[in-house]
């Protein structure tokens, strides 16, 4: 028996870790809360009634309750740009101290060989909607996720949160306005594939690795942003992410390697610095936000994590 639930379960795994992270904005919490999923649904699997909803429902109500339980505990978790102001390039970087920080979601997780499948959680799992899912309440998160993200209708999700459509209808109207305001909710038709993300991405790379400030400064829009958590520093406009990376390279030398990685259906890499013992040590894991005038944002992270959720290695030779 315990096969035969295994293999009926498994499939959904991994819409499930889509599902935690987006409440939860942690790899590894989502992990636990899968665990917690696939545990609770063992222990309830006599109970299961397929007349009254799928299995992949019946998951998702215990998943959404299992997230729900777990946000009482648990502070909502950041991005800089969502909880203080703007700093200028060359202000002292401020650590957050005690923050928990939003942590990108690797593809390789949701998606293994199949960059397809990653396309279509691509505008749901966008590291800007996740932080901005952050800002609503634990039941404003769930109206809009299972409503908007995996489409249920208003009585499925109502029945799923043990409330009325009414309820639903109000929690998602509010959650929808705060999505809006923060501009996580716009067409995406006009944005370029995957292909031509990863080509752009590609030629900031080749800049990055040759300290080629200038180039860089070509291939970000008027108004990029960047963030770096954990630090609170964040800033906007070419000119700012110029004279930043001056000081990047500055500081940090001009020697580098460079893996390109995916996170959150967005491209990306890890930066290993050379170190004065002569090897490459991880730096920072960037992730971008690319648009049709080029790269919007860069958010970069330096979260040891973060490096091991990716399964990149700490250091090595040159």
């Amino acid at each position: 028996m315990a096969e035969d639930f295994g293999r009926r379960v498994e499939p959904y795994r991994r819409e499930l870790l889509a599902h935690c992270y987006r409440f939860l904005g942690s790899v590894h919490d989502a992990e636990d809360l899968v665990q917690e999923t696939y545990l609770r649904a063992w222990r309830a699997r006599d109970r299961y009634d397929p007349a009254r909803a799928s299995l992949r429902t019946w998951l998702y109500r215990i998943a959404t309750h299992a997230c729900l339980t777990a946000l009482e505990t648990r502070g909502r978790r950041p991005l800089p740009s969502g909880l203080v102001a703007d700093s200028r390039p060359l202000d002292p970087l401020v650590h957050g101290g005690e923050v928990t920080w939003l942590q990108p979601m690797p593809d390789a997780l949701l998606h293994p060989g199949d960059p397809a499948g990653t396309a279509v959680d691509r505008g749901s799992l966008r590291l800007a909607f996740v932080a901005a899912l952050q800002h609503l309440s634990a039941r404003q998160r769930a109206a809009l996720i299972l409503r908007e993200v995996l489409a249920f209708s208003a009585a499925e999700t109502a029945d799923i949160l043990g409330t009325s459509v009414a309820s639903v209808n109000s929690s998602l109207q509010r959650a929808r306005a705060r999505l809006d305001q923060a501009g996580v909710l716009e067409d995406e038709v006009g944005e370029p594939s995957q292909a031509e993300q990863r080509a752009c991405i590609d030629r900031y790379m080749a800049a990055f690795a040759n300290a080629d400030v200038e180039a860089l400064k070509r291939l970000v829009t008027d108004d990029v942003l960047m963030e770096m958590p954990p630090m609170l520093n964040w800033f906007v406009g070419r000119d700012n992410y110029g004279r930043f990376m001056d000081w990047v390279f500055d500081k940090a030398g001009t020697t580098w390697r460079l893996v390109p990685v995916a996170a959150n259906g967005q491209p990306g890499f890890a930066a290993y610095n050379l170190g004065a013992d002569g090897v490459f040590e991880v730096h920072t894991l960037q992730v971008f936000t690319v648009t049709a005038f080029g790269i919007g944002r860069n958010t970069v992270f330096r979260d040891a994590e973060v490096f091991a959720s990716f399964g990149l290695a700490p250091r090595f030779g040159v």
